[in-house]
C-alpha cells in the first residue's frame, strides 16, 4: 500500500506541476513579449502604480497612457500608411478630373515627393489631404477611408493595413486597460483618418484619439441637413512639440506612461517623464530586418536619433523589437 500511495502522490504532484505551469502561462498578460528588461519594467510599473496604499499608487482617473501610432502601434515602412492613402486618393481624383494633374498639390503627389510630404511633421501630407478632400463631409471622408482600408494591401507584406498592427502592443493596451488605465493615441497622423480604424484595431474609441487636424466647419448641405464639412486648411500639427500641446488640449492630464518610436515623439516622452510620481517612458527601436524592418538614425521615415540618445541618457525603457518581441504581427488576422 505504501508503494501505491507513493505512486499516486507522485502522479498527483506531477499533475499539479503541469497545472501550475499552464496556469502561469495563461496568467501572463504579455505573452508575445520576451522576459527581458522591457517587459519587467512594464510589469513592475503597472504593479506599483495600482497597489493601493503603496508609495507610488496612482488613482485610476490619473492613469493616462499615450501611444504614438505610426511605428509604435502599427508599421510605418516603406512609407507612412496615410501617405499611401493620399497617393491612392490623388490617383483616383486625377482619373476623374485629368485637369488636376498639372496643379499642386496633385503634381507633387504624382511625382511621389515623399520627402516633401513628410517634412515638418507631415505638414505637406496634411495639406494634400485638406486640398483633396475639401468640401467633403466628415462622414463621407470616413467612408472613403473605410473603403480604402477594406481593399488596400501593404506593398511588400501583402496584408491589409489593419493587420500591420503589432501583437505585443495589442496585449499591452489590453493589460493597461485591465489595470484601470485610459489609453490614448497621440500621433502626427490625421485625427479623422485614425478615428476610422482605431477602435476596431486597438480598442481605442474615437474620443481618445489625438492627432493632426484640418479646419472643419458646420453648415447645411444642399438638402438642408446639418453637416460638418472639411476645408482646405491645416489647423494643427500634432507632432514633435505639438504632441504635448495636443495632450493638454484634448486630454487635459499629463500622462504617466508614454510610448513612441521616433524623434517626433521626443517632446511627448519628455513631458511625460517630467511629471511627479512614477513615470514610464518607452521607445520601440526597430531592429528586426527579418520580421519587420531595421532603421533608426538616418531613416526618412520614423527617424530615431535625438530621442534614442535621450532615452539612453535618462534611462527610459528602450524596447528592442528583435530581442523583446516574440512575434510582430497578429497570427491568423
Amino acid at each position: 500500500m505504501s508503494k501505491l500511495r507513493a505512486a499516486l502522490a507522485a502522479l498527483l504532484l506531477a499533475g499539479m506541476g503541469a497545472w501550475s505551469t499552464a496556469a502561469l502561462a495563461q496568467s501572463d498578460p504579455l505573452p508575445s513579449w520576451n522576459d527581458g528588461k522591457a517587459k519587467q519594467a512594464i510589469l513592475a510599473f503597472v504593479g506599483k502604480v495600482t497597489q493601493e496604499g503603496g508609495a507610488d499608487f496612482v488613482r485610476p482617473e490619473q492613469r493616462i497612457a499615450t501611444f504614438d501610432n505610426d511605428g509604435t502601434l502599427w508599421a510605418e515602412q516603406p512609407i507612412y500608411f496615410q501617405v499611401q492613402f493620399a497617393f491612392d486618393e490623388v490617383k483616383r481624383l486625377v482619373a476623374q478630373r485629368p485637369e488636376l494633374k498639372g496643379k499642386e498639390p496633385y503634381r507633387s503627389v504624382i511625382a511621389r515627393d515623399i520627402k516633401g510630404l513628410t517634412a515638418g511633421g507631415g505638414k505637406g501630407l496634411l495639406q494634400v489631404m485638406a486640398a483633396t478632400h475639401a468640401g467633403m463631409t466628415t462622414e463621407d471622408f470616413a467612408g472613403t477611408v473605410g473603403s480604402w482600408l477594406a481593399s488596400a494591401r501593404h506593398p511588400t507584406k501583402q496584408r491589409p493595413y489593419t493587420e500591420m498592427v503589432y501583437q505585443p502592443q495589442l496585449e499591452l493596451l489590453a493589460y493597461l486597460r485591465a489595470n484601470g488605465f485610459k489609453t490614448f493615441i497621440v500621433s502626427g497622423g490625421g485625427i479623422e483618418f485614425m478615428r476610422v480604424f482605431a477602435e476596431k484595431a486597438y480598442g481605442i474609441p474615437p474620443e481618445q484619439v489625438v492627432g493632426s487636424t484640418g479646419v472643419v466647419t458646420f453648415r447645411l448641405d444642399a438638402n438642408g441637413k446639418p453637416q460638418l464639412f472639411k476645408e482646405a486648411k491645416v489647423e494643427f500639427v500634432d507632432d514633435g512639440p505639438g504632441k504635448p500641446v495636443g495632450i493638454n488640449r484634448l486630454i487635459g492630464r499629463r500622462p504617466i506612461l508614454a510610448f513612441g518610436n521616433s524623434d517626433g515623439d521626443l517632446q511627448m516622452l519628455q513631458y511625460t517623464a517630467a511629471g511627479q510620481g512614477a513615470r514610464l517612458a518607452l521607445i520601440v527601436h526597430h531592429t528586426d530586418a527579418e520580421r519587420e524592418w531595421a532603421y533608426d538614425r538616418t531613416s526618412p521615415i520614423g527617424k530615431l536619433d535625438k530621442a534614442l540618445d535621450e532615452a539612453t541618457a535618462k534611462g527610459w525603457t528602450i524596447v528592442d523589437m528583435k530581442m523583446d518581441w516574440k512575434t510582430i504581427f497578429p497570427v491568423g488576422r
